[in-house]
């Protein structure tokens, strides 16, 4: 039990209340360190009726409230703002497994159970808990919810919102909405869950979920293909779609760039294919019958890939360990691009019939406008996601200024690719969020009436503007 700040007097709920400002420091920098705000402390209760006793007191007070799971944002959506006289309000202590019903193939998690957590709890059910991220061992299950998280699987899994039946949410003024119901249907109103995902915070806390599972596949292949266009990606995907049906996992872009940065930064890692291409597919199959099926699917569409001329090369593992490390190619691209300084990241969707459009329009643009930037793209072709990412150019590496030059071209970059992107009926946030960092251009793309909307949606679930003020809406 805890008794903290004297002005105003801080409840008593069971947890931890944290004020000296050296412990605060880790909560109030996002994952990427480039936002930085004030808190007046940190709370962390174990419970939703701590989260209510803790809202009721901020809204009694006046006091703006950050909900944060792991920190692992890209947007700058889980700290405060500079100045702020808000509460930072942590939920990684509410790390309980509250139910795993195999049955009903769901499992009940607290907000703050680790994405790895949920995953480990279902498989002990022999389940499968699908969503899939890099920062699965510290990001949480409540700020996958609050960002509708994606990952390498939405192809065929879904998004976090797909994958979420009920929640358990805190709202502004303190009061607890148990909606933690296993149903795949219930149709009586207004859909709230649905409210609260990818809403990061600004309507209310997620204290708890109820996730969908699936059967754990009897196997798992991954192959690594080279194509020579976008294009041929594209159609590719189309074979494999009509091949493999909903056994295609997962459908992954990168071009010889992005591998050249994991082979040059992480020690270990080897080109699978004899030649260097342009472009290049890691696609995953999960098959219910047996890893000698799975094969056998995976080497006719090999057949009808090289027939059509959709790749020149292709390698299949064989092995967990060549299963790993050619996902590890596809991991590792963030890590070996922020290896090499700094990056200007986009995180857009698109209608996947747009995509070889867009790439080939927006690529000469920026190499015709902008010599001095390299093209870094990856990305979940299947689901239509890519991560349109810029980095210095080879020659410019060596500027004398630590990267300042490059990131004055951010604001002109972003409104070029995210012009295009909005053009070809696309979103200039897939799965990050908007936070602060695409909170005020997601203004510009957005009609009135749909801003309006979300305005009055905020209006009446936080009619004092406390909850994570300043992100997504200006």
């Amino acid at each position: 039990m805890i008794h903290a700040l004297s002005t105003p007097a801080f409840p008593t709920f069971s947890g931890r209340l944290i004020s000296d400002p050296s412990a605060m420091a880790p909560f109030l920098t996002d994952w990427r360190r480039r936002w930085t705000g004030d808190a007046i402390a940190v709370a962390q209760p174990e419970s939703a009726e701590d989260v209510a006793i803790v809202l009721r007191w901020c809204n009694e007070h006046g006091i703006a409230v950050v909900p944060q799971g792991g920190n692992t944002g890209l947007s700058g959506g889980s700290v405060p703002e500079p100045n702020a006289r808000a509460l930072v309000l942590s939920l990684t202590r509410m790390a309980r497994i509250r139910n795993v019903d195999p049955v009903n193939n769901t499992i009940i998690a607290d907000a703050g159970c680790t994405l790895t957590q949920v995953q480990e709890a279902a498989r002990e059910a022999n389940r499968l808990f699908p969503l899939s991220l890099a920062a699965e061992g510290t990001c949480t299950i409540g700020g996958n919810l609050a960002t509708n998280a994606g990952g390498v699987q939405v192809l065929r899994y879904g998004n976090v919102r797909e994958l979420c039946l009920g929640l358990e949410v805190v709202t502004s003024n303190g009061e607890i909405w148990n909606g933690l119901r296993g149903l795949r249907k219930d149709n009586t109103g207004y859909d709230l869950r649905d409210l609260f995902i990818g809403s990061e915070g600004t309507l209310g806390v997620i204290t708890g979920a109820v996730l969908k599972l699936s059967p754990i596949p009897a196997a798992q292949t991954v192959a690594f293909l080279s194509v020579p266009s976008p294009a041929a990606a594209v159609r590719l995907l189309e074979v494999a779609q009509r091949r493999v049906g909903s056994s295609l996992t997962a459908f992954e872009l990168l071009t010889d760039t992005c591998l050249d940065l994991v082979l040059r930064h992480m020690p270990g890692t080897r080109r699978p294919v004899e030649s260097a291409s342009p472009w290049y597919v890691l696609l995953e199959l999960s098959d219910a019958v047996s890893q000698e099926h799975a094969a056998e699917a995976i080497e006719a569409l090999f057949e009808l890939a090289f027939e059509e001329e959709l790749t020149t090369d292709a390698v299949v593992s064989s092995s967990l360990s060549q299963f790993e490390s050619l996902w590890a190619l596809r991991e590792n691209i963030s890590e070996a691009q922020a290896a090499e300084g700094k990056t200007i990241k986009h995180d857009i969707s698109l209608p996947i019939s747009e995509i070889p459009g867009f790439l080939n329009h927006t690529d000469q643009l920026i190499r015709k406008q902008y010599p001095q930037v390299r093209l870094v793209v990856f990305g979940h072709l299947g689901d239509g996601n890519l991560h349109y990412n810029l980095s210095p150019s080879y020659s410019s590496l060596t500027d004398s200024d630590g990267g300042a030059s490059f990131l004055f071209l951010e604001k002109e970059l972003n409104r070029l690719v995210h012009d295009e992107v909005v053009c070809r009926g696309g979103s200039i946030s897939a799965e990050h969020g908007l936070g602060v960092l695409r909170r005020d251009e997601s203004m510009r793309y957005k009609s009135s009436v749909e801003l309006k909307l979300m305005q009055a949606l905020k209006k009446a679930l936080d009619p004092k503007g406390l909850m994570n003020p300043a992100k997504v809406l200006a």
